[in-house]
């Protein structure tokens, strides 16, 4: 019989999204209607550049509302980027942020916006106890979120990853309000992401669903988000990775990107737990690191996932059920995809590995994998991923297991 005190548990779910071609058009409409007049326009210097940047623009203009764009962020963003935000948003008298492109433009946009009004700085607010409680709410102005890629989900979430450059670490700002006021989940935004970063961003998207599903704890919900997302990405990741303009495939991986995101509220694991310190150490995408480890991590969890393996690839409809059958699936998928075996290939050195286990193991999502991070098997799990011992099947070769040590 089950433990009732296993069945208690506190959800929460985000905000309005608007899916389907075409529908940034309706950008100034929503800000009009979330309050904002003057939008400070935050994207990365690359998509600035691009045409779906000046016509996004061109639909605040039509709107009548004053804009100014700030693209001055990393590809994995530094408190640097969002205070220079904060100073831009200040000075130029904005009244909130249309957060525009990929995970880091995201979740900059989304610090500026909750930094904007506070008097605290940013590292008062990391997501450890109760520092979110620190904050004024009313100095938390609007954010509107269009996605460029479907990954991250930040568009759904209720925190920003932000990098500290002086400890090399990934840091998670939380607030119920940094979650954006609405969403415009635009396929079309996406058509033009090439290949190689559609597939990174697509088994992040991944990486979320699997490791909310394999998180500890009572969210049927989530649960049930998490497997419609992962039947997602086995559909349409690899459409849209063959053909970029099959706006389809497109949406359908824009609804995964989201569903993972909301489902990692029930929490994550090892997978993420390893990427954030070395993605703070080598500015690797954040994407490509968990594609990366994903086949590692299921491994070193098998133990704790066998009857979760089984109802999820009964629930895919994979050829071969249980644990071995979804790892085949993860090992075909990232051989279709081209993402690379190990960490190595990626300039990721075995000599860093005290140093990443040592952050791994604090990282906030460790607590919720659902094998227990000890520093010693972390560390042996980094030196795996990177050296490739021990790899799942990839390509027709034989499998073999990732151990512990």
């Amino acid at each position: 019989m089950t433990d009732k005190n296993s069945l208690t548990a506190n959800w929460n779910y985000p905000t309005a999204i608007r899916v389907g071609p075409g529908r940034i058009a309706e950008l100034g409409a929503i800000c009009k209607a979330s309050g904002i007049s003057r939008p400070l326009f935050v994207t990365d210097a690359g998509l600035a550049k691009m045409p779906i940047v000046a016509d996004a623009l061109g639909h605040l203009a039509k709107a009548g509302l004053g804009t100014q764009v700030f693209s001055s962020i990393k590809p994995n963003p530094v408190a640097a980027n969002v205070e220079d935000g904060v100073t831009v948003y200040r000075k130029g008298g904005h009244d909130g942020v249309v957060a525009f492109g990929g995970g880091s433009a995201l979740d900059a946009g989304k610090a500026i916006a909750f930094l904007s009004g506070q008097t605290r700085p940013i590292w008062d607010f990391e997501d450890v106890g109760d520092n979110w409680t620190r904050a004024d709410p009313n100095g938390i102005a609007p954010t509107i979120a269009v996605p460029t890629t479907a990954g991250t989900g930040s568009e759904v979430g209720r925190v920003s990853v932000i990098t500290d450059e002086d400890t090399h670490t990934k840091r998670l700002i939380f607030h119920p309000r940094i979650m954006p006021m609405a969403v415009i989940a635009d396929p079309a935004l996406t058509v033009g992401v090439p290949p190689a970063l559609t597939a990174a961003t697509g088994m992040d998207a991944l990486a979320h669903c699997l490791e909310a599903y394999c998180a500890p704890g009572f969210h049927p919900m989530a649960d049930g988000i998490a497997v419609e997302g992962m039947r997602l990405v086995r559909q349409w990741l690899p459409v849209a990775y063959r053909d970029g303009t099959d706006i389809e495939a497109r949406t359908r991986m824009l609804v995964a990107a989201t569903m993972g995101a909301v489902a990692f509220q029930k929490g994550l694991g090892a997978i993420h737990s390893l990427s954030h310190p070395i993605g703070a150490v080598y500015g690797t995408h954040h994407g490509l690191l968990n594609a990366v480890l994903m086949p590692y991590v299921l491994a070193f969890n098998r133990p704790a996932l066998t009857q979760k393996m089984d109802l999820l690839s009964q629930a895919l409809g994979l050829p071969a059920l249980g644990f071995d059958g979804i790892a085949r699936w993860i090992d075909e998928l990232c051989h279709e995809l081209a993402i690379p075996k190990t960490l190595a290939e990626l300039g990721v050195e075995e000599g860093k590995a005290d140093l990443i286990a040592r952050a791994a193991v604090v990282d906030p999502t460790a607590s919720t994998n659902p094998v227990p991070l000890e520093e010693a098997a972390v560390r042996a799990l980094f030196i795996q991923a990177v050296q490739g011992t021990a790899i799942l099947n990839r390509g027709g070769k034989t499998r073999t297991s990732v151990t512990r040590s």
